[in-house]
């Protein structure tokens, strides 16, 4: 059974500091694109960061690029988001999901196999 599980997330000052996991098993990680999403309310669910099967290309959205670094872990299965100097606009629900294909993610398209997410909320 395919499974993507998103933990790590939580509330934080603006200017901390977050990591998010996603735990993926029942299939071979290593042949998909990972990317992590996040819905605001009242928004739609935005691409955030992606990582390529290999590991060697990346793609960050603008408003996250130089504060959030993806990563993954083909031992444990397990792909990271590092969030730094978070901001008040973080905040939101962030997903993984899966894609066969590399390439940008922008939006959702060719994601498949959703998470039920971890909530952030980024508050004095």
């Amino acid at each position: 059974q395919v499974q993507l599980v998103e933990s790590g997330g939580g509330l934080v000052q603006p200017g901390g500091s977050l990591t998010l996991s996603c735990a993926t098993s029942g299939f071979g990680m290593d042949y998909w694109t990972i990317g992590w999403f996040r819905q605001a309310p009242g928004k739609e669910r935005e691409g955030v960061s992606c990582i390529s099967k290999l590991g060697d290309s990346t793609y960050y959205a603008d408003s996250v690029k130089g504060r959030f670094t993806i990563s993954r872990d083909e031992i444990k299965k397990i792909v990271y988001l590092h969030m730094n100097s978070l901001r008040f606009e973080d905040s939101g629900i962030y997903y993984c999901a899966r894609r066969f294909h590399d390439g940008a993610c922008p939006n959702t398209d060719g994601f498949g196999s959703w998470g039920p997410g971890t909530q952030v909320t980024v508050s004095a």
